[in-house]
């Protein structure tokens, strides 16, 4: 039975096996399932057991392609190493010296613990930590960004930094647990980076995931109008539900920009969220905010994208990148879901069992019965696929 010394179980309540199902990553695109052992929480850190894990485009990105995963200073092909970020789970074990959290609590996971000693990490960007990655051979700064520099939740149990913990209560369900940091990079990109204030105009540039939630935020945050942009009507009409002002599919509308700025009184928005990766998506960006205005980008792109830059320059228009879920935005979030200020559980289609893992990963890639959010727990009875309610 796992009972590594100076950490603090409840075996009782939580029982905790000493090898966990794990799947690891070979060649592009190659999962297996192994056992590896159970992790062991150090100090500052708690042991969690993964209740659910949603499947992000990153995780996609890391396991077909590697970047941006820097395992051991390289790629992370046929390293032993488990992907996976966005999940959730039951606090089941305590590091030494730990009393921020109980046994038995549920939490949300952010990625990443910074190193805590950088610039950046002292500013609260502790995403943008300067030691990335650096947490191998003699020298290990402290930076872990679990699923990408260290092993992620496709998996039983995984060890986490107090930091990066975000209690919730327990009538949000497991799948909108892991929905919880989502949430979290979109207001970290609208509040911290982006500044914005009630009475503002946000536009949201593709509606998968993070542009979903992008809407819901920026609606619970004031913002008038909330325009959503994009090529699918049924995530367009989910976009409404959660609190879109307007709807634009991009196909059937031969100016974007001008519809954009016919719907905000003819002028351009204050806000413009960038998360389809679209080759003109910048520029189309720039051109719809105004002289002044802010554009996030959220979406990673695939190939070198042609920019404006006099365009920019000319109308003093600000453009910032953003990665993950910096100063505790996470917690505001997960306030804003807790008091039911909008609905996450929308973009979540399907629940897989982790034993299924390939054919979720299969769903969320090729987005199969148009999933979006694709989720994969642990502990189920049947290995078929149980759509969302």
């Amino acid at each position: 039975m796992y009972a590594p010394a100076g950490v603090k179980t409840n075996h009782n309540e939580f029982p905790i096996p000493d090898a966990m199902k794990a799947w690891v990553l070979g060649d592009p695109g190659q999962l297996s399932i192994t056992n590896k052992p159970v992790p062991v929480p150090k100090k500052a850190e708690v042991l969690v057991r993964i209740d659910a894990v949603a499947i992000c485009a990153t995780d996609l990105e890391i396991i077909y392609h590697g970047p941006p995963a820097l395992i051991q200073g390289g790629l992370p092909f046929n390293k032993s190493f488990t992907p996976g970020h966005e999940y959730m789970g039951t606090v089941v074990a305590l590091g030494p010296g730990v009393d921020e959290y109980k046994i038995g609590t549920r939490v949300a996971v952010e990625i990443h613990a910074g190193c805590g000693q950088c610039k950046r990490c002292r500013e609260g960007m502790y995403t943008s930590c300067h030691n990335y990655g650096l947490n191998y051979g003699d020298v290990d700064k402290g930076h872990r960004a679990n699923g990408f520099t260290t092993d992620g939740g496709f998996c039983e149990y995984q060890v986490n930094h107090v930091n990066t913990l975000v209690a919730i209560n327990d009538d949000m369900s497991d799948e909108e647990g892991t929905l919880v940091v989502t949430a979290g990079t979109a207001m970290y990109a609208l509040t911290e980076l982006g500044g914005l204030v009630a009475g503002e105009s946000v536009v949201v540039t593709g509606p998968g995931p993070i542009g979903l939630m992008a809407v819901a935020v920026a609606k619970a945050l004031g913002a008038q109008p909330v325009i959503l942009t994009g090529t699918r009507d049924n995530r367009l009409e989910i976009g409404k539900q959660l609190g879109a002002d307007a709807v634009i599919n991009i196909r059937k509308t031969p100016d974007v920009v001008a519809e954009v700025k016919k719907l905000n009184g003819g002028k351009g928005v204050d806000y413009v969220v960038e998360c389809s990766a679209a080759t003109s998506a910048v520029n189309d960006a720039v051109r719809m905010v105004n002289r002044g205005g802010r554009v996030c980008l959220a979406a990673f792109a695939h190939e070198e994208v042609p920019v404006d830059v006099a365009h920019i320059v000319r109308n003093n228009i600000y453009l910032y990148g953003i990665r993950g879920e910096g100063k505790s935005a996470t917690h505001r979030a997960e306030a804003f879901m807790q008091q039911k200020r909008f609905d996450a559980t929308k973009i979540h289609t399907h629940t897989f069992p982790l034993d299924d893992l390939p054919t979720a990963i299969r769903y969320a890639k090729d987005r199969v019965d148009d999933a979006i959010k694709v989720v994969v727990k642990a502990k189920m009875d049947t290995a078929h696929k149980v759509a969302a309610e």
